[in-house]
């Protein structure tokens, strides 16, 4: 039995597209020690709810949390409160507290001595609490952006989660140089309970950011950076990095010190950096595995049952697909991840907290149902079939393309 849809060409007309069964992905029987992981997950508005531009999210929790569980069952750890939760883009600090504390007790329920809340569970302290327009540079604004760390901080530790110490767009505003990041971050590691994740995102993902770490030349970041890590070692459970340059992360990995991790934010270059160089690997913290969750989770047992050929060609298979959802604009992967995860029956339509399901055009959208079929990662290829129908025809692709094409197979609509 086959599904089969009609889809819309880049370049004008038609084309059915029969539908590729699942891929061969297993859910693992044991933990996975290979590799530490963490995938980034996005939250859900209510279906009905307010979630237009500007307006304070209006979340679907039931929903937001079951995604949680499903990646929680596939063996991953999630990476919550950060940029693919949209902070920043939609999701307004009031309601990050909440997801913040409605994730950690959900985690606290999937716990043991062998995987803990903070295994299972990191999330994002950030300051966007604090406009950036109402700080300037001087020791006032800085007072104001450690304050505000501090408060995200102490939401976080309260959880019972991992603290990851996002970048900051106030901090970018008002830091004068590397010093006052030195700091600044100083402080805020002489303070935290436990180690902590730092993030360092770059402009592709958050214009804002530019020249943080007091340059906007890359190499003289880097200097910062390591300076940092180095003093505060024992605060520094690793680093995630989202700067989609493979060779900039292969020199910075070897650098760090023992016990430190490179939590790879690479969502292109993601295979060969997990995958390794025979004296490195690199972890990961991406928001890819929130979208490849069944794959990623069975290329890792591969690691563990010792087929790094198997492994790596299975994060292969899904590069296409990576490299498509965080095309540029970067900084709008999210609104592919949601559709994905809305293709997949995660979610009951496809809509973003903040409006940003906008953030992607109809041609973008099919090219990702093309890719993620191509890897095997429509999990119900009758439903996928049947809401992409429905949306293309929503969105003015003529009936004939749309409305009757997907033949079901027993899929859930």
């Amino acid at each position: 039995m086959t599904t089969s849809i009609t889809l819309p060409l880049a370049t004008g007309g038609l084309e059915t597209l029969t539908l590729n069964a699942t891929g061969p992905w297993r859910k693992p029987a044991s933990l996975i020690t290979s590799r530490k992981v963490y995938a980034a997950a996005h939250v859900t508005p209510k279906v009905l709810g307010g979630n237009v531009p500007g307006a304070p999210a209006d979340i679907d929790w039931d929903a937001t949390l079951a995604f949680r569980r499903e990646l929680w069952s596939w063996g991953l750890g999630v990476a919550d409160a950060m940029d693919t939760a949209q902070r920043g883009m939609g999701l307004d600090w009031a309601a990050t507290q909440e997801l913040i504390n409605r994730s950690a007790a959900e985690a606290a329920l999937f716990a043991s001595p062998e995987r803990t809340v903070r295994d299972l569970l990191a999330c994002g302290a950030g300051t966007d609490q604090l406009d950036p327009a109402s700080v300037e540079p001087g020791e006032a604004g800085l007072a104001a952006v450690l304050a505000a760390y501090r408060e995200q901080i102490a939401v976080v530790e309260a959880s019972g989660a991992k603290v990851i110490i996002m970048a900051s767009r106030a901090l970018a505003k008002v830091a004068a140089g590397p010093g006052d990041y030195l700091a600044l971050y100083g402080t805020l590691l002489s303070e935290v309970k436990e180690p902590v994740v730092l993030h360092w995102l770059g402009t592709m993902f958050d214009r804002a950011l530019a020249g943080y770490w007091g340059s906007d030349d890359v190499s003289a970041a880097t200097v910062t950076f390591e300076q940092l890590v180095e003093a505060h070692a024992a605060k520094v459970d690793g680093v995630k990095v989202s700067l989609l340059d493979a060779s900039h992360e292969v020199a910075l990995r070897a650098g760090l010190p023992g016990g430190v991790r490179l939590y790879t934010g690479d969502d292109f270059n993601y295979p060969e950096l997990i995958d390794g160089d025979g004296s490195h690997h690199s972890d990961a913290l991406l928001g890819i595995f929130a979208a490849i969750a069944p794959a990623a989770s069975t290329a890792l047992q591969e690691y563990d049952a010792g087929r790094p050929a198997g492994a790596r060609a299975i994060l292969d298979s899904t590069r296409d697909l990576g490299l498509h959802i965080f095309e540029a604009p970067t900084y709008h992967y999210k609104t592919g991840i949601a559709f994905l995860a809305w293709l997949n029956g995660h979610q009951a339509g496809f809509q973003m907290v903040g409006g940003l399901h906008s953030g992607r055009d109809v041609n973008h959208l099919v090219r990702l149902f093309r890719l993620a079929n191509t890897a095997g990662l429509l999990l119900n290829p009758g439903l996928a079939a049947t809401r992409m129908a429905g949306f293309l025809n929503t969105a003015g692709v003529s009936s004939e393309a749309a409305v009757g094409s997907a033949v079901l197979e027993g899929a859930n609509t």
